[in-house]
């Protein structure tokens, strides 16, 4: 198996849906970025399967290595040997790739955010810098595309905290702000205990709200001349705020059960926004 190849099976594996906002691009860039995402889920993985916190630390001290090693030009794993000509040909640097790390890393020491200036913090290093550095990927002229990328990768983040509460408290985690569950009167035991109730539906209306503002500010960021350019990430937040509306429908059920999108839905939306935007 090519270095390309693994990182083909791993971004396809995830069902995320970012595979579907790759499938458009021209295949020089369609690698590039393929390679990113593999690698964000290689260290995502580090953290998400540890059963060991200090195992965890040592595996990701390994992978700061490899992103030196990748940077100097002898990468070791297949996914940073992927990713290897994305380095020279669209400025892959190691200091974003390390703010991935970073972020990753603050699952192993941190269960719980006091206010949103924390989780914000956390979202740019695992979302915000990955748009960032997916921008770069996909082509732009003007600067303030940056600032769509990383508002982009910070409204998918509060998308996924969303989506995931349940999930995420079953691991001890809760990401949403204990000083916004005070505001609604939301206890994490509630969150913890899949307890639901109209100020958890408030709470939830409150998370959407926010994760919408972060839409609106990123689309209305993007320059025109960059829009075609950056098609993957419009594709994304149709897909995301299609299932964002579809999360409020149900009701904010999302303690006892994960809401998706469809494979076949996930991908009419890109086409639709691709030959559109």
């Amino acid at each position: 198996m090519t270095p390309d190849q693994y990182s083909q099976q791993k971004a396809a594996a995830s069902g995320s849906s970012f595979y579907y906002a790759f499938l458009f691009l021209p295949p020089e860039r369609r690698r590039a970025i393929t390679a990113l995402y593999a690698f964000c889920r290689e260290v995502d993985d580090v953290v998400d399967e540890a059963t060991d916190p200090q195992l965890a630390q040592t595996r990701l001290a390994w992978w700061r290595a490899e992103v030196g090693r990748l940077l100097e030009g002898d990468p070791q794993h297949p996914v940073t040997r992927a990713l290897a000509p994305a380095v020279r040909q669209f400025g892959v640097t190691a200091e974003r790739l390390g703010e991935i790390i970073d972020g990753m890393e603050m699952d192993l020491t941190q269960s719980r955010y006091l206010d949103f200036a924390g989780l914000e913090r956390y979202c740019y290093r695992v979302a915000g810098v990955v748009g960032l550095l997916s921008a770069g990927i996909f082509g732009y002229r003007d600067a303030r595309t940056l600032e769509f990328a990383k508002d982009l990768g910070i409204a998918f983040q509060l998308t996924n905290i969303i989506r995931d509460v349940g999930e995420d408290a079953r691991k001890n985690r809760i990401y949403l702000p204990l000083e916004d569950l005070k505001t609604y009167g939301v206890t994490a035991a509630d969150i913890t205990g899949a307890r639901y109730g109209e100020a958890f539906v408030e709470l939830m209306r409150f998370q959407t709200r926010r994760a919408g503002a972060y839409y609106d500010k990123a689309l209305a960021e993007l320059p025109e001349e960059d829009r075609r350019a950056q098609r993957p990430g419009l594709i994304m937040a149709a897909i995301y705020r299609t299932l964002l509306a579809e999360i409020e429908r149900d009701g904010f059920k999302v303690l006892d059960r994960r809401i998706s999108l469809t494979p076949l839905r996930k991908l009419w939306i890109a086409w639709k926004t691709w030959v559109s935007a």
